[in-house]
């Protein structure tokens, strides 16, 4: 009997602002306690805005009220996250019309921030080059 093929999982992450113009980093043990933005597996035959809306709300509770795409990263096995995978990161700048976030248990805490303020937290690699890009660094 043959294994079941391997491939790399798609994901979608969210750069979430509120009304302030404030971003969302969440903490996480996924990620060995570093701050992050909400996101998660695109689910067969869903599209990539509707895994979008999906996972923000599952994992903020917030309702995402627009989004425009920003960037996709390649993780190959990176010791950054708490399993080997590989996920193709599919990053989109959202605007939420609220701020009363409500997590779920992947995460311990959240923080409001200004972007420039977020580089001061610790983030991975990836969150910081989606931050950049975003900044037009």
């Amino acid at each position: 009997m043959k294994a079941d093929p391997q491939y790399p999982e798609p994901t979608v992450g969210a750069l979430i602002f509120n009304p302030e113009g404030k971003l969302l980093l969440v903490k996480t043990h996924k990620w060995h306690g570093k701050y992050t933005i909400p996101g998660g597996h695109v689910e067969m035959g869903e599209r990539l805005l509707d895994a979008l809306k999906r996972e923000i709300k599952e994992e903020t509770n917030l309702e995402m009220i627009e989004a425009d795409f920003l960037c996709f990263q390649e993780f190959i096995f990176d010791e950054s996250f708490w399993e080997k995978r590989h996920f193709i990161f599919f990053d989109f700048i959202c605007q939420v019309d609220d701020d009363k976030v409500q997590l779920n248990d992947e995460a311990e805490e959240y923080v409001w921030v200004e972007v420039d303020e977020a580089y001061s937290y610790p983030i991975d690699s990836y969150l910081r080059y989606s931050l950049e890009l975003y900044q037009g660094r």
